[in-house]
């Protein structure tokens, strides 16, 4: 399983699936990180927190604890 945690800078990735339950799912399923949506890592920090994306037309900055939440899947 590949999560926005362990993501590549530069590259564009497929939502599979939210893991995790209630608020902080909630949380990140608001923000528009939805099943199906495209993702491009824009920066990841130095010791990997936070990761910086772009999304459906707009810059999102997330938390480790939230992007390892989102499991992804390349697209070729």
């Amino acid at each position: 399983m590949l999560t926005l945690r362990e993501s590549e800078v530069g590259k564009t990735y497929k939502v599979k699936k939210i893991h995790g339950e209630g608020p902080l799912k909630r949380r990140v399923m608001d923000m528009g990180i939805t099943k199906n949506a495209e993702v491009f890592i824009r920066k990841v920090a130095p010791l990997g927190d936070p990761v910086q994306i772009s999304l459906r037309g707009y810059e999102l900055t997330l938390r480790k604890e939230d992007s390892s939440l989102v499991e992804i899947e390349p697209i070729d």
